[in-house]
């Protein structure tokens, strides 16, 4: 192994937001499958603040997107297949021969989580399979059961159970969605059959998954690989990585307070290096289930900004917020702030802001994130009206 690749902390800032679509202007056309694809995946959730996550992690990559884009991803074109990475998330479709290991891995982590105590036995779900069999795509809802378990506060009913236990395993997909409610058929109906009978080693699996890891970091650590897709275990990612080290560029990598370490570089990187523009100046407004941020000691490491999602933090207990956005400006953390909307209402309101330590808020940088929040409000089909903020 030869010297490591020195990568400065604002090369390494760039070069992570570059692989996010966060660097450059978000102009052009709009091609979502291809933003999915770049990214890796998108991660759904339930909460609506002002939009739910996978709808603003795709409108700040491009602010023409508008949330009716989404489920005809899912739907209509499957262009999109839903599975669990880190959390639910979809991914685009051509993935899915490399998503075998996951189906089987899942299915036996959920056999051993304490969690499924009182999963119904094969003859049960196999009723469920032989009803959407024979009468389409159903949700949760077409079903009764027994009451949930009391034992713990993740407890679902049997049915509940039973659809998701076999969801993990891929024995069921979803359809699509409606008022984001999941809806169940079998794979072979929602699944492209090239793609659902196309067979690829377990061996190569792990390789695809680990370079597309390595890809979309850019650089990264043996755990930083693992965590990505989530979908395979650190010895596995370790055992890839002694076999692949000679394809790889090892770097040395600087944080946002001077320190370094050690970390794998995708063999491209001094091209990529390269070919970096300086970044646009304009305030964004992040999701905090943003794949950019997910990693929040990858976060702290390079930006210098500590961030923890406080939904569930007791609100006495809260050092910001519910639901609180960090804003990006160039390739600094800038603040945080909170927002919300009102649909019915068609408001977005500015709660309050917290500038990050070190940086002056002036009249230029609240003019920016004005900007910035009359264009969530769009997304969120809203007015923001900087004088009442």
């Amino acid at each position: 192994m030869g010297a490591r690749l020195h990568i400065p902390n604002a090369v390494a800032r760039q070069l992570w937001l570059d692989s996010h679509l966060l660097l450059a202007p978000p102009t052009g056309p709009l091609d979502l499958p291809q933003m999915i694809t770049r990214l890796g995946f998108v991660q759904l959730d339930t909460v609506q603040v002002v939009s739910r996550a996978h709808h603003h992690i795709l409108w700040s990559r491009h602010p023409s997107y508008r949330e009716a884009m989404f489920d005809p991803l899912l739907a209509r074109d499957r262009a999109v297949f839903e599975h669990f990475t880190h959390d639910a998330s979809v991914l685009p479709m051509q993935f899915l021969p490399y998503w075998q290991r996951q189906f089987r891995r899942k299915a036996e982590q959920m056999g051993k989580a304490g969690w499924w105590k009182g999963l119904p036995g094969e003859e049960a779900r196999a009723e469920i399979k032989a009803r959407i069999a024979a009468e389409g795509a159903l949700s949760t809802h077409a079903f009764q059961s027994g009451p949930k378990s009391k034992d713990h506060a993740w407890a679902k009913k049997p049915h509940k159970m039973a659809l998701d236990y076999m969801w993990y395993a891929g024995e069921l997909a979803t359809c699509y969605r409606q008022n984001f409610t999941k809806y169940y058929n079998l794979p072979e109906r929602v699944f492209p059959d090239a793609l659902r009978q196309r067979q690829v080693t377990d061996g190569d699996q792990v390789d695809w998954l680990c370079r597309a890891a390595l890809d979309r970091l850019g650089f990264a650590t043996a755990g930083e690989i693992q965590k990505f897709w989530d979908a395979m275990s650190a010895a596995e990612c370790k055992a890839w990585l002694d076999a692949a080290a000679q394809d790889l560029v090892p770097v040395e990598v600087e944080g946002a307070a001077g320190q370094r370490w050690q970390a794998w570089a995708a063999p491209d990187i001094e091209a990529r290096i390269e070919a970096l523009r300086a970044p646009v100046q304009r305030m964004r407004i992040l999701n905090p289930f943003d794949p950019a941020i997910r990693d929040r000691d990858r976060l702290e490491r390079l930006f210098g900004m500590e961030y923890r999602v406080e939904m569930f933090v007791p609100a006495a207990k809260r050092r910001y917020g519910y639901y609180v956005y960090p804003l990006l400006e160039g390739t600094q953390f800038v603040g945080r702030v909170e927002v919300t909307a009102d649909r019915k209402a068609g408001q977005l309101t500015l709660r309050q802001i917290w500038p990050e330590p070190g940086v002056r808020w002036g009249r230029g940088r609240q003019a920016r994130l004005e900007a910035e929040l009359g264009r969530f409000a769009r997304l969120a089909g809203c007015r923001y009206d900087a004088a009442s903020a």
